[in-house]
């Protein structure tokens, strides 16, 4: 199987030496590695590389969310409290014509009128 040093894979992939230990750093690609320590790519990588850029274009999405997401998927207990705070918000939907900050307002002052009420 043919492996890229980080400079190849850099010049093939669009991502900067800097990004792609970073993208390491953050566990959204993993290089292997030489018993000297050095960062060999595959074909696997590259395709995620290409296909991270792609995911940012298309849906606007920002590295740390994606880093977030892969947290998500590899801690089920942050998942599962996660899941138990969205099931306790009334987030609105994407078509609704309120702004989400008037709603936010609104739930607070429910929330304070209803523990003076207490």
């Amino acid at each position: 199987m043919e492996t890229f040093s980080i400079g190849q894979t850099s010049a093939r992939s669009g991502w900067s030496p800097r990004m792609l230990r970073y993208l390491e750093d953050a566990g959204l690609v993993a290089p292997a590695r030489t018993r000297a320590g050095y960062r060999r790519y595959g074909i696997r990588e590259l395709n995620q590389l290409r296909a991270l850029r792609d995911l940012r274009v298309a849906f606007g999405v920002e590295l740390d969310e994606l880093a977030f997401a892969l947290r998500l998927r590899r801690e089920p207990e942050l998942r599962r409290a996660v899941e138990t705070w969205l099931a306790g918000t009334s987030v609105p939907a994407a078509d609704s014509t309120t702004p989400a900050w008037v709603e936010w307002e609104q739930r607070k002052h429910e929330r304070l009128l209803a523990s003076r009420a207490a």
